[in-house]
């Protein structure tokens, strides 16, 4: 058989013009796959620090915040729910937070930086429902011994107003103190450790 019909310079041509349309489609399918390496601009907002401006939270009283789609209940405490603290330490799982999650920077004890400032990750550490704040004392569904702090809904939970869990609870844990810092006397900023701030 014999190639004498063959035309060399129409076979060159669809060569290089299947290579063409071969390399770009290899260029168009590993763009999405690199550009999947970095993260998206959402993807950064949502783990970026956020700043609180807690000026208006009076004593006693909490505001709630939201860093990295979790709610951060931020508590302005009074001399007396800090004197509370010291009551019923022997109540708490884990009076001296050893087994927390909390930045080294914090009180042990106060779990915070500033003692009338609590800064706490609102998610209970049994099964992650959010607890409610309950800062009266001895109201009649929690009892005579309650001096506020946090009540989880879905399983019973109970958390001091430090976020300290009490002994004998579903939850295995104290709340968690996510990393935080002052940028100023009424602006906290989460997501930034103090000692980087």
């Amino acid at each position: 058989m014999s190639n004498d019909g063959v035309n060399a310079g129409r076979r060159r041509f669809l060569v290089a013009a299947t290579s063409v349309v071969g390399a770009a489609g290899a260029v168009g399918a590993a763009t999405p796959f690199v550009g999947s390496w970095f993260p998206s601009a959402k993807a950064k907002a949502a783990g970026a620090p956020v700043k609180v401006n807690i000026a208006k939270v009076e004593p006693g009283q909490q505001m709630v915040a939201e860093w990295r789609g979790q709610p951060v209940f931020i508590v302005r405490r009074t001399e007396e729910i800090l004197a509370n603290l010291t009551k019923i330490e022997g109540s708490v799982a884990d009076p001296e937070s050893a087994a927390s999650v909390q930045p080294a920077y914090v009180d042990k004890k106060t779990r915070a930086i500033k003692p009338e400032l609590l800064v706490l990750v609102g998610l209970c550490t049994h099964l992650g429902c959010s607890p409610s704040f309950r800062p009266e004392v001895a109201p009649a569904d929690l009892g005579p011994d309650w001096v506020g702090g946090y009540f989880c809904p879905c399983h019973g939970s109970r958390y001091d107003m430090a976020g300290r869990v009490y002994k004998a609870q579903p939850a295995p844990l104290n709340l968690p103190v996510p990393p935080h810092s002052y940028e100023t006397d009424d602006v906290i900023v989460i997501g930034v450790d103090q000692e980087k701030a």
